[in-house]
């Protein structure tokens, strides 16, 4: 498999040095002007996982490779990257500008769960659209986040957890999921999160000598201690889908990543995600897929 890229690889790769607060209790932080890490100078971002979160404000023409998607940026976008999902982007042209800030999961440890955000899940989009006149505004978020990454204020880090905070939400505002999804009771949101969280625990896959636990909704329903009917419906009222199809989408995303990122066998990565027939992968990737996993392997990605 591919090595996933850590934040010691960002820092000496891109930065050319470590920041003192790396390994801190706190978690790690910090922003950058994207301007910075752009042009004919630049080398390209890999396509890999990264241990880290992610979050850019991007603007110019660019092309973004999102596990088994490509989307194209022509004006400016939020994007939203998260560890569980190998991602890599391309500039079209080398008119670029921008911010990003990175951050690990122990950075917001008891501060909010960020996977219960559409944004950072794999089902969800995590590259949003912005306005000519919202991407100012996100501007002047990551400016403020320099300003207290800079200052000595005792609570400087509350302050930047705010921030991001801040922009999730000015993202979440601008996609019409959003008014659907919060409308309805907090008891199926819950539900919804909870689930969606022990889907995402299963992944990503790291070892052939790693299986995944649950694949049927009965599974998850039982952990969760719902009725399977109840579980499904509040996913049919939050997402749109049943939970047959996301446990379905997480598997064969995470089939794909697997076919192309790794020298595995089929046999081991179908045992992997749950299968012990490799027949039953075979045909579960071909119907959801048209391809067969070996044919899919040795497509390109473009």
């Amino acid at each position: 498999m591919k090595r996933t890229e850590t934040l010691e690889d960002f820092y000496t790769i891109k930065i050319k040095g470590m920041p003192e607060n790396l390994q801190k209790e706190i978690g790690h932080f910090n922003v950058f002007k994207l301007d910075d890490y752009v042009g004919s100078t630049c080398n390209p971002l890999p396509y890999t996982r990264k241990d880290y979160y992610k979050i850019s404000l991007i603007v110019g023409r660019n092309k973004v490779h999102y596990a088994d998607k490509i989307v194209e940026i022509e004006d400016q976008a939020l994007f939203f990257a998260n560890p569980q999902i190998p991602y890599s982007w391309e500039h079209i042209d080398e008119n670029q500008t921008g911010f990003f800030c990175i951050f690990t999961d122990a950075f917001f440890s008891q501060f909010g769960n960020l996977k219960e955000y559409p944004l950072f899940q794999p089902g969800g989009n995590p590259i949003v659209p912005v306005s000519k006149e919202l991407a100012e505004s996100l501007k002047s978020v990551y400016l403020r986040m320099f300003d207290e990454i800079d200052s000595d204020y005792a609570f400087k880090y509350d302050m930047l957890r705010n921030l991001v905070f801040e922009i999730i939400h000015l993202a979440l505002k601008t996609q019409t999921l959003t008014s659907s999804l919060y409308s309805k009771s907090n008891a199926t949101i819950r539900v919804s999160s909870l689930f969606l969280e022990l889907l995402e625990r299963q992944f990503p896959i790291e070892s052939i000598s790693q299986q995944i636990n649950f694949r049927s909704p009965s599974e998850f329903a039982n952990q969760l201690n719902v009725h399977v009917n109840h579980l499904n419906k509040a996913l049919k009222e939050t997402t749109g889908k049943t939970t047959s199809q996301i446990i379905c989408e997480r598997i064969i995303q995470e089939a794909m990543i697997l076919l192309k990122q790794t020298n595995w066998n089929i046999n081991e990565i179908a045992w992997c995600l749950g299968f012990e027939e490799l027949s039953h992968f075979i045909n579960f990737f071909k119907k959801n897929t048209q391809l067969s996993p070996k044919a899919y392997r040795v497509t390109e990605i473009v």
